[in-house]
C-alpha cells in the first residue's frame, strides 16, 4: 500500500471512529433528553443515530474494498476518534454538543474528500460529501432550533 493509500484509508479510519463516537453521544442524548422539548429531540436524535449507525457499514465496507482493515474493536475505534465529549444534562446542552460534535465531523470530512481526491479515489470523495452533506443539514437545523 502505497502512503497515499495509507492516508486516505487512514483518514477513512478516524471518520468512521467519529462517526460511530457520535453514535454513541446521539443514541445516549436520545434515551436521557427531557423537558418541554422532549418529543421534537427525542425523535430528531432517533433519526440521527439510525442515519449514523447506517452509515457506519458503509464506510468501514469502503475502507474493506480499499484493501485495508476496517477498526475492529470499541478500543481501537475510541483510540482513533480522540478525546469523548462532555455528559450533557439538560436538552439545551445536549443539542450544543451535537452542534459541536457535528462540527467537527464536517471539518474532518472535508479533509478526508480532499485525501480521497487526491489518491484519485471518487467513489470514497462521493461517499464522504454524501455524509458532509448530511451533517451540514443536521447542523443548520440544529442551529436552526436554537434561535
Amino acid at each position: 500500500m502505497t502512503d497515499t493509500s495509507q492516508d486516505h484509508t487512514g483518514s477513512l479510519s478516524k471518520v468512521l471512529a467519529s462517526t460511530f463516537r457520535l453514535y454513541v453521544q446521539t443514541h445516549g442524548y436520545h434515551w436521557n433528553v427531557e423537558g418541554p422539548s422532549f418529543r421534537q429531540l427525542h425523535l430528531m436524535f432517533e433519526e440521527q443515530y439510525q442515519n449514523l449507525w447506517n452509515a457506519l457499514d458503509s464506510i468501514a465496507e469502503r475502507i474493506r474494498s480499499l484493501g485495508a482493515y476496517a477498526p475492529g474493536s470499541v478500543a481501537e475505534l475510541m483510540k482513533l476518534a480522540g478525546e469523548e465529549a462532555a455528559p450533557a444534562q439538560s436538552a439545551e446542552a445536549m443539542v450544543d454538543a451535537l452542534i459541536k460534535s457535528h462540527d467537527a465531523l464536517a471539518g474532518q470530512l472535508r479533509a478526508a474528500i480532499v485525501t480521497a481526491q487526491e489518491a484519485g479515489d471518487e467513489p470514497s470523495a462521493g461517499m464522504l460529501s454524501d455524509r458532509l452533506e448530511w451533517h451540514e443539514q443536521q447542523l443548520w437545523m440544529m442551529k436552526a432550533s436554537r434561535k
